[in-house]
């Protein structure tokens, strides 16, 4: 018994596309999820000291947290999605297959994007004042 790879790769004349896809799919995914993880994380610093009232030290340990978190749910998400949708057969549908398969990659990776910097401005506003510090007015005399 061959192994599946293979057998694969040895079967029809398609499935060589398929391969070559699934590998370009997942180079460009992969490298994709690592450049945004790595300039969320250098650039959403100062956002969250600020959200953290200047607490560096959380602020940099909740940062890398994020990126890891980051990291499991997209890689995870694109090694799930690999399976689905239509097989590469010509140079057309690997195009079709690729671009297809990296834009639901970069949505995922807006969507996280845009739901940390939602709950991250919801934590800021709960520890900024409610109310503007009052300046006290000079005596009279």
């Amino acid at each position: 018994m061959k192994p599946m790879m293979i057998a694969t790769i040895a079967g029809e004349a398609g499935s060589a596309a398929a391969v070559w896809t699934y590998i370009a799919y997942l180079l460009i995914s992969v490298a994709l999820t690592v450049w945004v993880a790595r300039t969320l994380h250098k650039n959403g610093r100062i956002f969250l000291v600020d959200c953290f009232l200047g607490n560096e030290a959380l602020a940099d340990s909740v940062n890398h947290l994020l990126v890891v978190g980051f990291y499991l749910i997209n890689i995870g998400y694109v090694t799930l999605a690999l399976k689905y949708g239509d097989k590469a057969t010509d140079a057309r549908t690997v195009l079709e297959i690729l671009s297809t398969k990296v834009g639901l990659v970069l949505v995922v990776l807006g969507v996280m994007h845009f739901f940390n910097l939602f709950i991250f401005s919801k934590m800021r506003q709960r520890g900024l004042p409610k109310h503007p510090p009052v300046i006290p007015t000079a005596y009279q005399t």
